[in-house]
């Protein structure tokens, strides 16, 4: 019989106007400590399996404000994000595919949890559609860019009204990363991009 093999998960807080949190898995197994909105913990390996996953107000836990539960497959790396409005809380996986990556290459992809935001395309600073049309909880796979400085805006599809402006992404050699886009865009917290270093760009299952 084969042994099971380890996975990794990381926790994101990407529930506009929610608490920080506390997350536990299976009663008292805790994974995430006083958790703030677009926050993440860093990977975590666990076994594979069936978890329920309880989310609650941080250093409250009378009452949890979302009961999950949640399969997690063996060697697998992912991202679960809080997401959704309160009270309708949810985890959505975000899986970090291990694929093969091409020397002096970056790859990027985007992520779309902002609950009240079209569909949306990103674009360069050259004007280059880099992903087009993606709606709410959409992942799209990744590209293959020239490691290098990139500015993005976003726009919503169908228009060219940038409705986002964030310079300065700077993308390595040999590494995966997402672009988060978390946020409101009729209100506050307002729509703003998490780019964090994918668990694919240095962790082996």
């Amino acid at each position: 019989m084969q042994n099971k093999k380890t996975s990794y998960i990381r926790l994101l807080h990407a529930s506009p106007k929610a608490p920080a949190v506390d997350i536990y898995a299976n009663g008292d197994n805790i994974l995430a400590d006083d958790l703030s909105y677009g926050e993440f913990t860093p990977y975590l390996p666990v076994m594979p399996g069936s978890y329920t996953i309880d989310v609650y107000p941080a250093n409250n836990s009378d009452m949890p404000i979302l009961t999950k539960e949640l399969d997690v497959p063996e060697k697998t790396i992912a991202t679960i994000a809080a997401i959704g409005e309160l009270p309708n809380l949810e985890l959505f996986v975000v899986e970090d595919p291990q694929e093969s990556i091409q020397p002096n290459t970056s790859k990027l992809r985007f992520i779309h949890l902002s609950p009240d935001a079209p569909a949306v395309d990103v674009v360069d600073q050259d004007g280059a559609i880099l992903f087009k049309d993606v709606s709410y909880k959409g992942i799209t796979d990744y590209m293959s860019l020239l490691p290098n400085t990139y500015t993005v805006q976003i726009v919503p599809t169908g228009t060219k009204q940038s409705v986002l402006f964030v310079p300065n992404i700077r993308l390595l050699p040999e590494a995966f990363y997402s672009l988060y886009a978390i946020g409101l865009v009729e209100g506050d917290p307002y729509l703003e991009l998490l780019i964090p270093l994918d668990g694919n760009s240095y962790i082996e299952t």
